[in-house]
């Protein structure tokens, strides 16, 4: 007989709620602009693009992608739109991969007792 499915991590609400800031993070230009982020914000679209392979608009939209999941802030400052880092949605991510962390743990302390009991 099989062992009821329980929802836990992967519960429809939690995966709702985590999946598009990993869907988000998952572009690695995008993850580029949130480590720039982190060293120099309040930044501008200018500063941000500067050096990258894309164009200041293809900024914009990544920029545009990472807002609407909340994980940066755009703020006009003047004629220039400028964007920060909002560490909460990161932090949220964190704690949902440290939740995944120890599921998984426990799930290989299962398995290992499994195996290595005498039978």
């Amino acid at each position: 007989m099989s062992r009821p499915r329980r929802s836990g991590l992967a519960g429809a609400r939690r995966l709702r709620l985590h999946a598009p800031i990993f869907a988000a993070l998952g572009d690695e230009t995008r993850l580029g602009l949130v480590a720039r982020l982190c060293d120099q914000s309040p930044s501008s679209i200018s500063e941000l693009a500067a050096g990258l392979p894309i164009t200041r608009q293809a900024t914009t939209k990544h920029l545009q992608v990472l807002e609407s999941v909340g994980v940066v802030r755009g703020e006009m400052a003047g004629r220039a739109r400028l964007f920060e880092l909002n560490p909460e949605p990161l932090m949220q991510a964190k704690d949902y991969l440290h939740l995944v962390a120890t599921q998984w743990d426990g799930a290989l302390a299962r398995l290992k007792a499994h195996v290595e009991s005498p039978r």
